[in-house]
């Protein structure tokens, strides 16, 4: 979310805007009062003998159902999600946002006769609470509102079912009890259920006013957030001024966008990325350029895992033994951020891979998987390596089947592929240690040089595991989920020194570099009150949730690292992995499109850019419209943070360029001219 900066002129003329918008609404309530009262006498005569005289009119039960679910919506606001609120304004529209959505949907039946009015409003009623405890068991897991993209990953459901359950509360009746009561009124034909046709006049003014409701609301949400629909990464800012239910609305205006994009997209557009890249080009490190080139390459992805474990102890012993001698004989990363978005692991993957940002909705394994792309094992391909990939999961998770081929892998070790029982099997499937195991036996049979991925499954949310396997007691706070992260985290790092044991007995260490990574966050903000109590601290603030973000990056070269350790303390991310570990392979990445830099190189900068806009630099961090003092942890003056925030908007636009563009396909195609050439 990158602020921009308004002139007062543009503030007074937003805020003439906003009184005018308040005018406007006054009128019309007025305006709906006297038509209303007109409507009285005129309906009056028309229902004379009619069931005892009742003057209980159409828009009386459709208003009882907008009441119903803008309360039950504002109480969710501030119960189920984390919005921040800053002042008296911000409070106020969160509170009317959902008013003017509402009006209008249910409004549609007082064009409807009684049956279908009444099977109408049931129906949405029941669909729209769905969409809010939908929001609601999406945000408990990642912390984050659903889109639209994300509602088309079908295939991720079946593999969801611990998850999604243990998740769920007793209390989550709570979100259709209105849809009961409503339906109970018209069983027992209440009163203000009863049915009287609507008149042109109490239409119109009714659409009228909602009509003003929704200007006031935008009007308000522009004088708070400029240029709100065309300008921010961030989700939760536009529900907390436009809405959860507008959200979704203009979410699916995003999609429908974006798959324009592809179709309306051209060559021309990659200029200005070019440029961009070039200019931001580095010079590999001398000394390090090459070092390890020839060498099996072994990647791995350490599911869940937070920097703040690492040389960490729990119920005083220690959390990640074996990765904190690891480290001691590699280069670690310490100052290292995952930057992934809604597709978590699989975004992860996309980083790693290809130096460009994951979208900012859902996740490019679904959206994009049949783009062309140069990722890391589409070049290595051309240097002899052999690609494989290997997780003991659906193959169809994430869309992997198909996303694998669009990266270049010539092999997926999938569920297929493992023995799997209940043995050796735990939450979302086959533990690591077994996993690691097969995985080896596999390996030794590919051919050499191979580039090879490993994605880990033992240290997934809910953090399951069997007692035989705990190796480190639960920590005890007012959270489940941190209380288990901390045994399945130990049972990863002995799955991890297997691994290494393993392929030092077939022969393999000495012949490869091996990355580990961590993927994304394990913890989120909604157990912010028991990860306090872990790291001693009274709260966990915005900026202390950015730091959070870091997580474990170790590069391992037998022969080398363990000569010469080193702990590199400049801020990075996922996204500097590749040009990386081309670079360590002797491979040149001046004709590949990147955003990540070398971190080895001298000039390297220190900077981040997380998927929803934050970024961190050597001094600052900037999130949620503030910037931060990196050493003392408190907010200074936005303009440290001016200099980088272009930057990093643009690196994040760029990229989704690309991506919704399908523009490496252009860019392929005159990488082939020039060859030919």
């Amino acid at each position: 979310m990158i602020p921009l900066l308004s002139s007062d002129v543009h503030f007074e003329k937003r805020l003439l805007f906003c009184k005018e918008s308040i005018k406007i609404v006054v009128g019309y309530i007025k305006n709906v009062r006297n038509r209303l009262r007109l409507d009285s006498e005129e309906l009056a005569a028309s229902v004379e003998g009619n069931k005892e005289g009742k003057k209980v009119k159409n828009y009386r039960f459709v208003l009882l159902t907008v009441l119903l679910l803008w309360i039950k919506t504002y109480i969710v606001y501030k119960t189920s999600f984390d919005i921040k609120i800053e002042s008296w304004k911000q409070e106020f529209i969160l509170f009317i946002n959902p008013l003017s959505f509402l009006l209008f949907i249910f409004g549609l039946s007082l064009f409807m006769k009684e049956k279908r009015r009444n099977r109408y409003i049931v129906i949405t009623s029941f669909l729209i609470s769905f969409v809010l405890y939908a929001n609601v068991m999406f945000y408990r897991f990642f912390n984050d509102f659903i889109t639209i993209p994300v509602l088309f990953q079908t295939s991720n459901m079946g593999d969801l079912g611990n998850s999604v359950f243990e998740l769920m509360r007793f209390s989550d009746l709570f979100f259709f009890a209105d849809v009961a009561l409503l339906a109970w009124f018209i069983y027992k034909k209440m009163p203000i259920a009863a049915y009287v046709p609507a008149t042109k006049r109490t239409r119109r003014a009714y659409f009228f006013v909602t009509v003003a409701i929704a200007l006031f609301n935008l009007g308000l949400a522009e004088t708070e957030r400029p240029e709100l629909l065309t300008r921010t990464f961030d989700r939760e800012m536009l529900i907390k001024n436009l809405g959860m239910y507008n959200y979704h609305i203009y979410d699916i205006i995003l999609q429908s966008r974006s798959k324009a994009q592809r179709v309306l997209a051209d060559s021309s557009e990659l200029a200005d990325i070019q440029n961009y890249v070039n200019a931001n080009e580095k010079e590999p490190n001398k000394d390090l350029f090459g070092i390890a080139k020839g060498r099996n390459v072994i990647i791995v992805s350490m599911e869940s895992l937070q920097s703040f474990v690492i040389n960490n102890t729990v119920n005083g012993q220690e959390i990640t033994p074996f990765l904190n001698d690891f480290i001691k004989q590699s280069y670690y990363f310490d100052n290292f951020y995952h930057q992934t978005g809604q597709g978590k692991t699989s975004d992860a993957e996309f980083l790693i891979e290809n130096s460009l940002y994951p979208l900012g909705r859902g996740a490019v394994f679904f959206t994009h998987a049949t783009n062309e792309y140069n990722a890391t094992p589409e070049i290595l391909k051309k240097y002899g390596y052999y690609t494989a990939v290997f997780h003991a999961n659906n193959k169809s998770f994430w869309n992997r089947d198909l996303m694998y081929q669009s990266l270049g892998y010539d092999r997926y070790f999938s569920l297929t592929d493992f023995e799997v029982n209940e043995e050796n099997s735990v939450g979302w499937g086959l533990k690591d240690i077994p996993f690691f195991e097969q995985s080896v036996q596999h390996l030794k049979t590919l051919p050499q040089p191979f580039y090879a991925k490993f994605i880990t499954l033992t240290n997934h949310f809910p953090f399951e595991l069997d007692e035989e396997d705990r190796m480190v007691p639960e920590y005890t706070s007012n959270s489940r989920t941190l209380n288990r992260y901390f045994p399945t985290v130990r049972y990863m790092d002995e799955a991890l020194k297997v691994f290494i044991e393993q392929l030092k007995k077939e022969g393999l260490y000495e012949k490869s570099i091996i990355i580990m990574y961590g993927d994304h966050y394990g913890i989120s903000e909604n157990h912010n009150k028991a990860m306090a109590q872990y790291l001693g601290k009274e709260e966990i603030t915005p900026f202390d949730h950015v730091q959070l973000q870091r997580v474990p990056l170790i590069i391992h070269i037998p022969g080398v690292t363990d000569k010469h350790p080193k702990v590199i303390s400049k801020v990075s991310g996922q996204i500097d992995v590749k040009p990386t570990l081309l670079h360590l392979l002797g491979i040149d990445t001046k004709n590949d499109i990147h955003f990540g830099e070398d971190l080895f190189a001298e000039d390297k900068m220190d900077f981040a850019v997380l998927r929803d806009g934050s970024f961190i630099t050597k001094d600052y961090v900037y999130t949620k419209n503030a910037c931060y003092d990196k050493k003392t942890g408190l907010e200074v003056d936005a303009s440290h943070c001016e200099p980088y925030m272009e930057k990093a908007r643009q690196e994040l636009e760029y990229s989704d360029k690309i991506v919704y563009g399908d523009l490496l396909r252009f860019y392929n195609k005159q990488l082939e001219k020039k060859h030919q050439k």
